[in-house]
């Protein structure tokens, strides 16, 4: 069956909940119009060219550059713009290990593929990469860490929010004790999926290089940005002529660029309220789908401990892609397992490194709410996920 056959077999349902924003998602209309005049209107020159809209496109990236420092409590000149958080991720990696004559690089259990694969892929060349293990909520463990640590290490890569669980990491602390061990480690997180979510002052961490993505903030696809510290030596990773990025060659996404900023806008109104609102939605839909779906299982932590946005239960006796399948075809649109996985049908390395069993891993599901969320959209998905859930396992070979 074509994707067009099956677009048509599945219909428009009479009211869609889109829940799937860890992936991807819709863009705000605000955001969408900051974008357009940078298409044909200003700013549609090459941003290092000195002509008018050349000039207007280097004025955009400076102001967002020096928005997005002032949000992180950084320089501007240390913001460096590029197309994607994985294409961030990749050059704070890469880019260090170019420049280090060390060979030991340490990542979580955890990471996103995105710093995982670039990680990996350095021990052809003789790098060694270090999995530090997680607990049962997703937290490092901060003693084996410690451990861990030598004269060798070179980098320490830690996520500050988790992007599948929504444990936000203690990166004040793991950062400290890392440096505590070995003053020259370079400290990387990635914070795409804290940024705009939980306050993050680079001023009070120590920390030399974090990623932040465009659309994991209702941003459009197609920017994102890398916090490097003025004294940390990182080399690029690909070869091309220069703009105005040094660190990454090429012409910059002007527009998408503009979205990105837009995005920051709207997400810094109302901060605290945003995140209020959140939290409580999350805790409806966490609480309401663990109480009435029986074998149900939670994973990562509760309250403060977890991120205002992030819900992922693991369903028992179902498998998730079918239960992904059958909640869009009822207008409610969520993953399974990994946001990057979610093809292949492996269970996530995030859920393993819990302690989760292939069958629990198999069977969760991630629910990612925005500010656009209301309590009726979740009263929705609650029934909507009690009603699938019970209708597969009724027909479900795995049984109970």
């Amino acid at each position: 069956m074509s994707v067009r056959d099956l677009l048509k077999v599945h219909g428009r349902p009479s009211k869609e909940v889109y829940l799937d924003n860890e992936n991807s998602g819709w863009v705000p209309r605000e955001v969408v119009e900051a974008m357009i005049p940078y298409f044909n209107v200003i700013g549609y020159g090459h941003p290092s060219i000195t002509n008018k809209p050349g000039w207007e496109a280097f004025e955009l990236i400076d102001e967002a550059s020096e928005l997005i420092a002032r949000t992180l409590g950084a320089d501007k000149e240390d913001i460096n713009f590029v197309h994607s958080g994985t294409e961030a991720n990749n050059l704070a990696i890469l880019g260090t290990a170019k420049k280090s004559r060390k060979r030991k690089i340490i990542v979580s259990d955890i990471e996103h593929y995105s710093v995982l694969m670039p990680a990996l892929s350095l021990q052809e060349q003789g790098f060694k990469v270090i999995r530090a293990p997680v607990d049962e909520r997703g937290f490092v463990l901060s003693d084996v860490l410690s451990e861990l640590v030598d004269s060798e290490t070179f980098l320490v890569s830690i996520q500050t929010v988790n992007h599948e669980i929504g444990t936000i990491q203690r990166i004040k602390e793991l950062s400290e004790i890392v440096k505590d061990k070995n003053p020259n480690v370079i400290f990387h997180t990635d914070a795409c999926d804290a940024y705009m979510r939980i306050p993050i002052d680079l001023s009070k961490l120590d920390v030399d290089l974090l990623t932040i993505s465009s659309h994991k903030i209702l941003g459009p696809k197609g920017a994102a940005a890398l916090y490097v510290r003025d004294e940390v030596e990182i080399e690029p990773i690909i070869k091309g002529a220069l703009s105005s990025q040094t660190l990454w060659p090429g012409v910059e996404n002007v527009p998408a660029i503009a979205g990105f900023k837009r995005a920051i806008e709207l997400s810094l109104e109302d901060f605290d309220g945003r995140i209020r609102k959140l939290s409580s939605l999350r805790d409806f839909l966490m609480d309401s789908i663990l109480d009435s779906v029986p074998d149900s299982i939670l994973n990562g932590p509760r309250g403060d401990e977890r991120v205002s946005d992030n819900v992922n239960i693991s369903f028992l006796h179902v498998e998730g892609e079918a239960l992904t399948v059958e909640l869009s075809m009822r207008g409610v649109y969520v993953s399974s397992g990994s946001a990057c996985t979610s093809r292949i049908l492996e269970p996530s390395h995030v859920m393993l490194a819990i302690g989760r069993k292939h069958e629990e891993a198999h069977g969760s599901i991630l629910f990612k709410l925005t500010r656009y969320h209301e309590m009726e959209d979740m009263r929705f998905v609650v029934d909507n996920v009690k009603e699938a859930v019970g209708r597969l396992r009724s027909i479900s070979p795995l049984g109970r």
